[in-house]
């Protein structure tokens, strides 16, 4: 088993966190620094996090956040800002977010230690539809709109085709739902600065057709068994 995945199945957060951890020279398997890719035999090894021995989770949990600006979506941050795992009840097991949502920006996010789920929900290749309430500043005109869902550049990369719904434009701002199935870092408000146009708020409100309802700002529970069924389907 390739070891992101193994800790992946651990709790120890996304594929991806776990590649960084590979990376920084954290992990060892029977006491040897891993690297980044390695195949282990899970049955006859130990594989330790900064000296800490990790192992297979028994039971899997699953929950859902209506994440405020001003988080970040780590387990934990380097220049010491609020994460939104401090948010999370005291009574959690060692779940982690599924995905990111910028500091800056509000809405779903998931949370797990189900290392399958949350490589189903993030990995590009599942092109997994994610909607998002966008508002930008002034009025967004129709021939950009045409412009953003045909795929703009940015970093270098085209995006992909996306659908965008406008639910208010007027001289002052315009609001839009946005679905892509990228998820690149910081996609949209990178997307709309390519047609001149600021995002001033952003909030996930859909994963395919799960959409959060009754979490206040900052909010969390539990996901119900026909909800994870339908985001391990989608």
């Amino acid at each position: 088993m390739r070891i992101n995945k193994y800790l992946a199945e651990c709790g120890v957060g996304s594929r991806r966190y776990c590649d960084e951890l590979i990376a920084d020279g954290r992990v060892k398997v029977n006491g040897k620094v891993c690297e980044v890719g390695a195949d282990i035999d899970e049955k006859d090894c130990l594989v330790t996090i900064d000296g800490k021995p990790v192992g297979k989770i028994r039971k899997f949990e699953y929950y859902v956040m209506n994440k405020p600006k001003g988080y970040v979506c780590t387990v934990k941050d380097d220049k010491g800002r609020k994460t939104v795992m401090d948010l999370l009840p005291k009574n959690t097991a060692r779940i982690f977010p599924v995905g990111r949502l910028d500091y800056d920006s509000e809405g779903m996010l998931i949370f797990t230690n189900d290392g399958d789920l949350a490589n189903r929900l993030t990995h590009p290749r599942n092109e997994i539809p994610k909607t998002y309430l966008v508002r930008t500043e002034g009025p967004v005109e129709e021939n950009l709109i045409v412009k953003l869902r045909g795929g703009v550049e940015i970093d270098g990369k085209k995006t992909k085709k996306c659908n965008i719904r406008v639910i208010e434009n007027n001289r002052d701002y315009t609001k839009l739902h946005v679905t892509i199935t990228e998820g690149r870092n910081r996609e949209i408000r990178k997307m709309f600065e390519t047609v001149g146009k600021n995002v001033d708020f952003l909030k996930r409100i859909k994963i395919g057709d799960f959409e959060m309802k009754g979490l206040d700002r900052g909010g969390v529970r539990k996901l119900r068994p026909e909800e994870i069924e339908y985001l391990k389907n989608l």
